[in-house]
């Protein structure tokens, strides 16, 4: 998929921080992109079938920053994130998610329009659009390029985080396949 928004409109949102974003930095990001450029967002997004649609907006050796699109009923695995802290902000309808951390409880959260949540490292999710309209948010990793893992449930989570693998360098990044 291609970049939906200028890379000069991110640019001062990307800048360097630090080796890794917070929880709290990203859900603010996610949020300050969705806010500031939610018509942007909107007039690129597209809705896809079966799978879903999604487009990197931005890629550093620090954070990485997914737009994606939910039709009704399409969701994801069970998944984590493989060590990285991640955030999303909801730009357009409302999404299920069901998450847990090791050794936690199953619960499970409604995310409306202009919802944002960040969250650390260890967190296993599965998202859906369980609603009748379309929706559309925004992501942020850090670090960037971490593979997930998919479970068969919220139940199979491993009891401990995963090591994050060792920092790259945007070169390397740029070269992994385009999937968030």
């Amino acid at each position: 998929m291609t970049a939906v928004l200028a890379p000069s409109s991110l640019s001062a949102l990307v800048r360097p921080r630090g080796p890794l974003w917070s929880p709290t930095e990203l859900r603010d990001l996610v949020t300050t992109i969705g806010v500031q450029h939610r018509d942007e967002l909107l007039a690129q997004v597209r809705f896809a079938s079966p799978l879903r649609w999604w487009s990197r907006l931005a890629l550093t050796e620090e954070v990485e920053v997914w737009l994606l699109s939910w039709l009704p009923g399409q969701h994801t695995e069970p998944h984590d994130h493989g060590g990285a802290s991640g955030a999303f902000s909801v730009v357009l309808g409302s999404l299920s998610e069901t998450y847990r951390y090791p050794g936690g409880d199953i619960l499970q959260r409604t995310h409306s329009l202009g919802s944002s949540i960040g969250f650390g490292a260890g967190r296993a999710h599965q998202v859906w659009n369980t609603f009748p309209d379309k929706a559309a948010t925004v992501h942020a990793y850090s670090p960037p390029l971490v593979p997930t893992r998919e479970y068969a449930s919220l139940w199979d989570i491993p009891a401990s985080i995963p090591p994050l693998p060792p920092r790259r360098s945007l070169a390397e990044l740029a070269k992994e396949p385009v999937e968030p």
